[in-house]
């Protein structure tokens, strides 16, 4: 891709905001320029979408060539989220240029899991809740480091109420729920619906815990029960409001454990976050935000 002043902003800016853009600095009279430009032409293709190749002749756009502070050429700037963020000078090998874009580049498992993800939220947003199980079960095998993937998969699991199927995908990061929130999130949930499922009276249990808070409102072991009825049955706005009550009684009951339902239940009803082309913070769903204030003055009150 050959780039101007005139189509900078759309090809390389705006475009380094999904796809990183390597942008190279060359000339026609360069000899370096020569030898480096075929290397990284290759390579962009070797790498399979992973980034995008933007060539500027240094000579014919001197504005965008003094913006970078190009002294020589060949100069090469990787360009992420509309920032450059490293590059180097000269012909370097290929060997060295991919050691070099290997060194920021998403991997091709990374990459693909990545791309599941994406079509998976598209196919939420049309209504496809299979098809959006499908991409997040191949992100999760593309890339089974991905936690964010598998959170996506495991909840969405839950949501379909596929249970067996949801612990045996969450089963291989288990052990990571004292160090992450939402992990730790999606475990509370499953206990809440194993919970209820061992409770007398299964999914009516919820009537016996109404019964005892009717007769003590400071029954907060009945209170929190309830709410995790509630969580089971995916009623979140309703399990927070039972959690906020424990909380305005009692803000350290049982080792902070009506806080810590509460911002798990946070994590699960959070949507997405939305890829945002110009940069700025998308605005933050309204019932999360809602909720998160009150918590806020409730728990700093």
């Amino acid at each position: 891709m050959d780039v101007t002043t005139q189509n900078f902003e759309a090809e390389v800016i705006a475009a380094s905001m999904t796809t990183p853009v390597l942008v190279d600095f060359w000339a026609p009279w360069c000899g370096p320029c020569k030898t480096l430009g075929p290397i990284l032409e290759k390579l962009e293709v070797d790498y399979g979408g992973r980034f995008k190749l933007a060539k500027i002749d240094s000579d014919q756009e001197q504005q965008l060539a003094a913006m970078f502070g190009v002294r020589s050429i060949p100069t090469v700037v990787l360009m992420m989220n509309g920032q450059p963020v490293d590059g180097f000078m000269g012909a370097l090998p290929e060997s060295q240029v991919r050691a070099f874009l290997d060194k920021h580049l998403p991997s091709a498992e990374e990459q693909q899991a990545q791309e599941e993800q994406e079509a998976a939220q598209e196919a939420l947003d049309e209504g496809d809740a299979e098809g959006a199980l499908e991409r997040l079960q191949g992100a999760v095998a593309a890339d089974p480091d991905n936690d964010d993937a598998r959170f996506d998969y495991v909840k969405l699991l839950l949501q379909a109420a596929r249970l067996d199927d949801a612990k045996a995908a969450f089963a291989p990061v288990a052990a990571k729920v004292e160090i992450s929130r939402r992990l730790a999130a999606l475990q509370f949930w499953i206990n809440a619906i194993d919970f209820v499922a061992g409770s007398a009276g299964g999914a009516s249990a919820i009537v016996g815990f109404d019964g005892q808070i009717a007769a003590n409102k400071r029954d907060f072991a009945a209170r929190f029960s309830r709410a995790r009825c509630l969580v089971a049955e995916q009623r979140w706005t309703d399990a927070m409001d039972e959690l906020l009550e424990i909380l305005m009684r009692d803000k350290a009951w049982n080792e902070d454990a009506a806080r810590k339902a509460y911002v798990a239940v946070l994590d699960l009803i959070e949507p997405p976050k939305a890829k945002v082309a110009d940069g700025q913070i998308p605005p933050e769903d309204p019932v999360v935000a809602s909720y998160r204030r009150r918590l806020s003055s409730v728990v700093l009150s």
